[in-house]
């Protein structure tokens, strides 16, 4: 089929795969494979959610699962869901993952673009900011906790700037631990972030956390990006910066 259309002209080609793809779903995961072994630009983007957000959203929209024909009129829509999550679980990691509990359209709009625009070839790292107070993104592959810094959350002044505010960079870099802790973390991706290429991973987000998720983890995964950027990894493609809270 994917032949066919390029013979016709067509150079892109979005397909969406559910739930309602049924018993074929099994074996996307190699047909992506032999589309990526022939040279094609294949994007994956997975989105996800925890599930009493999607039982809210099949609540509000009025809509039944695909999967309750199936499963049976007594099956409640949260065992629908954890049903499609294990059929699509074999595509997870050959995605990006996007956890879209508590995010917005037009951010989930724009992080989707920012996906499929990237160049592809080498490891996609994700760097994704996020507060602990609502909790750990779902597509997080590795988090780093920076509660430990100085809050500027405390500075009046401070408080309704973000990370990428010079003002909290400043307040930031005045306590010697931010520093400590950023070349930390730096030193142990560029010591680990090959084994994911090894291992065949596309992506891979490094979630970074402080309570709210809008001065600390802001700053340091700015700063961990352009480092990366700056000098990046062999097995590095590209960068991309996600901030849950100020996006």
């Amino acid at each position: 089929m994917v032949n066919r259309l390029s013979e016709s002209g067509e150079q892109r080609i979005a397909i969406a795969v559910d739930a309602r793809t049924g018993k074929d779903i099994v074996t996307v995961p190699q047909i992506i494979h032999t589309l990526r072994s022939q040279g094609m630009d294949v994007r994956v983007v997975f989105l996800e959610a925890e599930t009493d957000t999607l039982v809210t959203r099949y609540s509000e929209s009025r809509r039944r699962h695909p999967l309750s024909t199936r499963l049976g009129a007594q099956a409640t829509v949260a065992e629908c869901v954890e049903a499609e999550r294990e059929m699509v679980q074999s595509i997870r990691p050959l995605a990006d993952v996007i956890d879209t509990t508590e995010l917005l359209a037009n951010t989930l709009r724009r992080w989707v673009l920012q996906s499929v625009e990237e160049t592809l070839g080498g490891l996609t790292v994700v760097f994704e900011t996020f507060g602990f107070k609502k909790g750990l993104p779902k597509d997080a592959d590795l988090v780093f906790d920076v509660r430990c810094l100085s809050n500027p959350h405390y500075d009046r002044t401070l408080r309704p700037m973000t990370g990428k505010d010079e003002a909290v960079q400043n307040f930031l870099l005045e306590d010697e631990r931010t520093t400590d802790l950023m070349h930390d973390i730096e030193q142990y991706l560029r010591r680990w972030l090959p084994s994911y290429r090894d291992e065949q991973r596309s992506y891979v987000t490094v979630a970074i956390g402080c309570t709210g998720g809008q001065h600390r983890s802001v700053f340091v995964a700015e700063t961990l990006a352009q480092r990366f950027k700056a000098m990046p990894l062999a097995q590095i493609e590209s960068i991309l910066l996600r901030h849950r809270t100020i996006d």
